[in-house]
Protein backbone atom coordinates (compact mmCIF):
# COMPACT_ATOMS: atom_id res chain seq x y z
CA UNK A 1 0.00 0.00 0.00
CA UNK A 2 1.54 3.29 -1.03
CA UNK A 3 1.39 6.50 0.90
CA UNK A 4 -1.19 7.98 -1.49
CA UNK A 5 -3.67 5.12 -1.10
CA UNK A 6 -4.50 5.84 2.52
CA UNK A 7 -7.32 8.34 3.07
CA UNK A 8 -6.12 9.16 6.58
CA UNK A 9 -2.91 10.78 5.29
CA UNK A 10 -4.63 13.10 2.84
CA UNK A 11 -5.05 16.65 4.08
CA UNK A 12 -7.17 19.36 2.59
CA UNK A 13 -10.74 19.82 1.47
CA UNK A 14 -12.65 17.02 -0.13
CA UNK A 15 -16.06 16.87 -1.80
CA UNK A 16 -17.68 13.72 -3.14
CA UNK A 17 -19.53 13.92 -6.47
CA UNK A 18 -22.73 11.91 -6.37
CA UNK A 19 -24.93 11.00 -9.33
CA UNK A 20 -22.70 13.04 -11.66
CA UNK A 21 -24.07 16.24 -10.09
CA UNK A 22 -21.05 18.48 -10.63
CA UNK A 23 -22.90 21.72 -9.90
CA UNK A 24 -23.94 20.58 -6.43
CA UNK A 25 -20.43 19.33 -5.65
CA UNK A 26 -18.93 22.61 -6.86
CA UNK A 27 -21.28 24.62 -4.62
CA UNK A 28 -20.31 22.46 -1.65
CA UNK A 29 -16.61 22.88 -2.46
CA UNK A 30 -16.90 26.67 -2.75
CA UNK A 31 -18.72 26.78 0.59
CA UNK A 32 -16.01 24.69 2.27
CA UNK A 33 -13.24 26.87 0.80
CA UNK A 34 -15.00 30.02 2.00
CA UNK A 35 -15.58 28.66 5.50
CA UNK A 36 -12.00 27.49 5.88
CA UNK A 37 -10.64 30.91 4.84
CA UNK A 38 -8.08 29.52 2.41
CA UNK A 39 -8.58 32.19 -0.26
CA UNK A 40 -8.62 35.02 2.28
CA UNK A 41 -5.33 33.80 3.75
CA UNK A 42 -3.83 33.49 0.28
CA UNK A 43 -4.75 37.09 -0.55
CA UNK A 44 -3.27 38.28 2.74
CA UNK A 45 0.03 36.51 2.04
CA UNK A 46 0.40 37.75 -1.53
CA UNK A 47 2.08 40.98 -0.46
CA UNK A 48 3.81 42.21 2.67
CA UNK A 49 1.74 44.40 4.91
CA UNK A 50 3.27 46.79 7.40
CA UNK A 51 2.48 46.03 11.05
CA UNK A 52 0.87 49.45 11.48
CA UNK A 53 -1.59 48.67 8.66
CA UNK A 54 -2.32 45.26 10.20
CA UNK A 55 -3.10 46.91 13.55
CA UNK A 56 -5.30 49.52 11.88
CA UNK A 57 -7.27 46.83 10.06
CA UNK A 58 -7.73 44.86 13.28
CA UNK A 59 -8.95 47.97 15.09
CA UNK A 60 -11.38 48.77 12.28
CA UNK A 61 -12.71 45.19 12.30
CA UNK A 62 -13.18 45.32 16.06
CA UNK A 63 -15.11 48.57 15.80
CA UNK A 64 -17.31 47.07 13.08
CA UNK A 65 -18.04 44.05 15.29
CA UNK A 66 -18.87 46.32 18.22
CA UNK A 67 -21.22 48.48 16.14
CA UNK A 68 -22.90 45.35 14.84
CA UNK A 69 -23.58 44.12 18.38
CA UNK A 70 -24.92 47.55 19.36
CA UNK A 71 -27.24 47.53 16.35
CA UNK A 72 -28.54 44.07 17.30
CA UNK A 73 -29.19 45.19 20.87
CA UNK A 74 -31.05 48.30 19.70
CA UNK A 75 -33.25 46.27 17.36
CA UNK A 76 -34.59 44.11 20.18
Amino acid sequence: MSRHDSDSNIKGLRVEVRNNDINFALRKFKKKVTESGILQELREREAFEKPSITRAKAKKAGRARWLKTLAKKNQN
